[in-house]
């Protein structure tokens, strides 16, 4: 009789996990770096909120580990971006049509004045932002719903990963307004595949009745035809 051999299984090595005190390293270095711009940019009277992964670890959800991300007004980018660069930062120009990204030091910062589903970063939005204490300095952040909305809108064939989403949907939970969440992603497949997800879970399950009385589901087909562009309640 012929057994089919079976791989040897390794154990893993230590190498193929992250070492913790240069996740610890990099925590720090971010928040310094986004203390240091929170600093510059409301002592020179800009604007802004933010957002992104830092905004997510602020508001309960798993630690940032890219980039600093700040959203504001496509009026007041250019003048951010001068005087971080005026502080000592260096001014990286242009990336794609809706940011700019300067460095603080290997530090990537990123000024936000378009959001990911094509949509400039308004006043409203920036009124909707709630301040919050980062180090020695206090800050506005993205409001929960405009934060999940753009997490959602940023989704896609090469960025589908649901995990780190339903630790942060878990996290904001019912500051969301999950209805004017569903509503805005409506285009996007991959938004309303995770909006049905986390109603499953219980996480996005209470929401208030339709006008008629009933129930609200969140959409699982693509609406038909044109119509008017949803906003953030």
């Amino acid at each position: 009789m012929v057994t089919e051999q079976q791989p040897h299984r390794h154990p893993p090595r230590s190498s193929e996990f992250p070492d913790p005190r240069a996740t610890d390293a990099r925590e720090e270095e971010l928040q310094q770096t986004l203390v240091r711009v929170v600093k510059l940019l409301s002592a020179n009277g800009i604007r802004f909120a933010v957002a992104g992964d830092c905004a997510a670890h602020l508001l309960g959800g798993p630690p940032a580990e890219q980039d600093v991300t700040i959203v504001l007004t496509p009026d007041d980018t250019q003048r951010a971006a001068e005087a971080l660069a005026t502080a000592g930062m260096r001014a990286a120009g242009r990336r794609e049509d809706r940011l700019n990204t300067v460095y603080d030091g290997d530090t990537p910062v990123e000024l936000v004045f378009g959001r990911p589903h094509s949509v400039a970063v308004t006043g409203r939005l920036l009124d909707r932002a709630s301040s919050v204490q980062i180090g020695s300095a206090a800050a506005p952040v993205i409001a929960a719903t405009d934060l999940m909305t753009d997490k959602l809108h940023e989704l896609g064939t090469h960025r589908c990963d649901f995990v780190p989403m339903v630790q942060l949907a878990r996290a904001l939970g019912e500051r969301v307004d999950w209805p004017a969440v569903a509503d805005t992603t409506a285009d996007s497949p991959y938004a309303r595949a995770f909006l049905g997800l986390v109603t499953d879970l219980s996480i996005a399950a209470a929401t208030p009745p339709t006008a008629g009385g009933g129930p609200r589901s969140y959409p699982t087909t693509r609406p038909s035809g044109p119509g008017p562009e949803p906003t953030v309640r």
